[in-house]
């Protein structure tokens, strides 16, 4: 599914409309808002929304119309405004439906009472900074204290960079009214949106072809239909055969954890390669997993022993705890350059790669850096402010090898598009929880998803686990925690789905 900038939305809206109608449509919307009211609403106080005099406030009409729950309403909008037919529409059937409305734009004095305010203020055509009149609404929303039900998005947020105004509404929710809008992804936006619904309301993303470049987000079918199955007859080299080029004497765990990974997302057959003094923790945690080991004091002698065992292997996991030692270099540069099966390369390597990435344009290669990493493979520094999207971009152009930009919105860069990861949460802020992702992928790209797919359906599937996990210890998740999540993870309705959740 497409995430928005503001004109694409603009032009997936003009076609629906032309399509379906907009009355039809504005009231679609309005049933899907009155759906999350009961969900968000605390206590017995009225339901409050805010409308604007453009359609976002149409919404807010609609929804209160729609709403048929016991709670009182009341809706604040300048009267004399009139708006399209549609909002038109919704206004006369919030009347007829008993809602009693009041005039902005004085400040509403009763907010504080309600128990629940639908911000319907600006929505997508929002222009910052605030104008005047709707930075004080958004801070007396704020002032409240009631939760806010956010339509589209928070007021206060550039729909399409993420960018906030100081006075910016703080959402519990908000629901993305025909696509998630890109801002609401984008730090410092995604601070203020909460829960992040989306009522697609039969929009299509085709009606934005050709406006600003394409931002794609995977919803929970998506997800589900991209996981390689394993066939009836299969046996285990055919159910996924990666080989794990990972892990030190200074640093066995992570070796262990990648090779974690590769396992729980359902590889048959997974091969640990490791230099000599890592081989006594390996074989002491890794039952399933073959271990072979090499001598790091000889390069070439190393790189043979891992060429010798990709014939038998699907995909490579390369770069997890091996070091950034000179020989380590000569190994991962040594293996990239032979062989042609496909890589995600990590870590260490990252760093062994980082000044030869022009030479590896053909391969089928995932990098997945972090903010640091990325910034030395860049070759431009840190990353400022708001720009992680354009560098991701410029580097992806560049050198034409697929980069998941690791993050709290992890972002997926491929030829001519972007995928914008929904998953996750603070609890894979731990060691290790990027070799269980390296594990993750190369399973994937060896059950067969091209290096975008593998990539994407990782760093959701990973982003779901680390949810789960944390639902199953609110404290203290680890990274062997999130390997073993994978499993439920990987089902059509986990225990959460991280931030975008779907009618």
């Amino acid at each position: 599914m497409r995430v928005v900038t503001a004109a694409q939305m603009r032009a997936i809206d003009a076609a629906a409309v032309a399509r379906d109608g907009e009355i039809a449509l504005m009231r679609a919307a309005g049933d899907a808002i009155a759906q999350l009211i009961d969900r968000y609403a605390r206590g017995d106080g009225p339901v409050v929304a805010l409308a604007g005099d453009g359609n976002n406030g149409g919404d807010a009409y609609a929804a209160l119309a729609a709403y048929a729950g016991a709670r009182p309403r009341i809706v604040f909008g300048r009267l004399e405004a009139r708006g399209s037919d549609a909002r038109r529409d919704a206004r006369a059937r919030a009347r007829i439906a008993g809602v009693e409305e009041r005039p902005l734009p004085a400040v509403p004095d009763v907010l504080g009472s309600a128990s629940l305010l639908l911000d319907g203020v600006l929505g997508v055509n929002a222009r910052l900074p605030l104008d005047a009149g709707s930075g004080a609404l958004a801070e007396a929303m704020n002032r409240s204290g009631v939760p806010i039900l956010a339509l589209d998005l928070p007021t206060g947020i550039d729909p399409t960079t993420g960018a906030v105004d100081e006075r910016a509404v703080n959402a519990v929710a908000a629901i993305a009214l025909g696509r998630p809008k890109l801002g609401c992804f984008l730090d410092p936006g995604r601070d203020h949106v909460g829960a992040l619904w989306c009522a697609p309301l039969g929009m299509r993303d085709e009606d934005a072809t050709g406006v600003d470049e394409p931002v794609d987000v995977l919803d929970p079918a998506g997800f589900i239909a991209l996981l390689p199955r394993r066939a009836a007859e299969s046996d285990k080299r055919a159910s996924g055969a990666p080989l794990i080029v990972a892990g030190s004497t200074q640093f066995p765990g992570a070796a262990i954890l990648a090779a974690w990974g590769a396992a729980r997302a359902g590889a048959g057959y997974v091969t640990v390669v490791a230099p000599e003094g890592a081989a006594a923790a390996l074989r002491a945690h890794l039952v399933e997993q073959v271990v072979v080991t090499y001598d790091e004091r000889d390069p070439q002698a190393a790189v043979q022993t891992i060429l010798d065992l990709t014939g038998r292997c699907d995909a490579i996991g390369i770069g997890p705890g091996l070091g950034l030692a000179d020989a380590f270099g000569e190994i991962v540069r040594g293996v990239l350059d032979a062989t042609t099966l496909p890589v995600v390369a990590d870590a260490s390597a990252l760093y062994h790669l980082a000044k030869r990435l022009d030479q590896y344009r053909e391969k089928p290669l995932v990098l997945t850096p972090h903010a640091g990493e990325f910034a030395r493979i860049s070759g431009q520094g840190t990353i400022p402010p708001g720009a992680r999207l354009a560098r991701l971009r410029t580097f992806v152009e560049r050198f034409g090898i697929v980069t998941l930009l690791k993050g709290r919105t992890s972002l997926i860069g491929a030829a001519g598009i972007t995928f914008c990861n929904p998953t996750g949460s603070n609890a894979l802020a731990t060691a290790g929880t990027g070799d269980v992702l390296t594990g993750i992928i190369a399973t994937l790209l060896a059950q067969g998803l091209s290096p975008a797919d593998a990539a994407r359906a990782g760093a959701y599937w990973h982003g779901r686990a680390g949810t789960v996990a944390q639902l199953r210890r609110p404290r203290g998740v680890i990274a062997r925690d999130v390997a073993d999540a994978l499993g439920e993870a990987s089902q059509p309705a986990p225990s959460a789905d991280g931030l975008l959740s779907f009618f």
